[in-house]
């Protein structure tokens, strides 16, 4: 089965920087885009930022345009987020996504996503 392993949560002051790292199990070249989202209980599930394979192309919507960084790694098969200047309000639990080649869905929206991880913590205050 495909596993999307995520790793690199967990508590940070606000304004502070953490890292976010997703390992597929299979080559990343076999997907359209790689995304992260982020849930906080009660609220619907956001797309934080998504990365196209092809050309690295990002989609940086809403809040973390300017803060947060999305990069790929095809040959480890990684995708990170990196997160600046950090928010109580980015508070969640992030969740890495993967949406399969040839899907006729739009990254960032989570019903057009094929494969999920798990979910890393990221508590900022």
């Amino acid at each position: 089965d495909v596993q999307l392993v995520e790793s690199g949560g967990g508590s940070v002051e606000t304004g502070g920087s953490l890292t976010l790292s997703c390992a597929a199990s299979e080559n990343i070249g076999k997907y359209n885009c790689l995304a992260w989202f982020r849930q906080v209980p009660g609220n619907e599930r956001e797309g934080v930022a998504a990365i196209r394979i092809l050309g690295g192309s990002a989609l940086l919507p809403g809040s973390a345009k300017g803060r947060f960084t999305i990069s790929r790694d095809n040959t480890n098969n990684t995708v990170s987020l990196r997160m600046n200047s950090l928010k109580p309000e980015d508070t969640a639990m992030y969740y890495c996504a993967a949406q399969r080649g040839g899907s006729s869905r739009r990254c960032l929206d989570s019903s057009g996503m094929d494969y999920w991880g798990k979910g890393t913590q990221v508590t900022v205050s």
